[in-house]
């Protein structure tokens, strides 16, 4: 089985502030390394995630609130958050944050549960669609414009016979 050298996918998307909580998706394009009939399949090992204001810095949260970001990556379009028995979640996760201050800023107290990345897993995990998906989406308690972004560390390899019974059992 041919494999290249580890390279990395970088991707952002806007999951909201404190006007709205809608669901927010940005396209991930893979045609440059998944060729189902040349047997040129992706494989993920690791992601790294953040979750930020438009800048890069912590987003604020509003006075004494309470705020919450979700994100996943996933092989299939999204309408909103999906379980980890969907066939096509690939990564999700989440923060929860609260600012028990009486004034806008920093959270005082924040937690994170990244609950499924394919680093957790022995071999990464295979991909051998032309896009992936990253959405989220984050809750009105942010005074600040939530930004999730994601580095993928992959491979690209050829299909063995092997890999594709793996893809096709995973993917039931």
């Amino acid at each position: 089985m041919a494999k290249s050298d580890s390279f990395f996918i970088r991707a952002s998307c806007d999951i909201g502030n404190n006007n709205a909580t809608e669901w927010n998706q940005t396209t991930i394009d893979l045609g440059a390394y998944v060729d189902a009939l040349g047997k040129s399949v992706l494989r993920i090992h690791n992601v790294a995630v953040s979750i930020t204001d438009a800048d890069g810095a912590s987003p604020d949260v509003i006075a004494s609130r309470t705020a919450a970001a979700q994100f996943q990556i996933s092989t299939q379009s999204q309408t909103g958050l999906v379980l980890a028995t969907n066939k096509g979640l690939i990564s999700s996760g989440m923060i929860n944050s609260y600012n028990s201050t009486a004034t806008t800023g920093v959270a005082a107290l924040t937690s994170e549960s990244f609950d499924n990345l394919p680093q957790l897993w022995t071999n990464g995990y295979l991909i051998a669609v032309d896009q992936m998906y990253l959405s989220g989406q984050a809750s009105t308690g942010f005074y600040d414009p939530v930004t999730v972004s994601v580095v993928l560390e992959c491979t690209v390899e050829t299909m063995s016979q092997a890999s594709a019974m793996a893809l096709a059992l995973s993917q039931q």
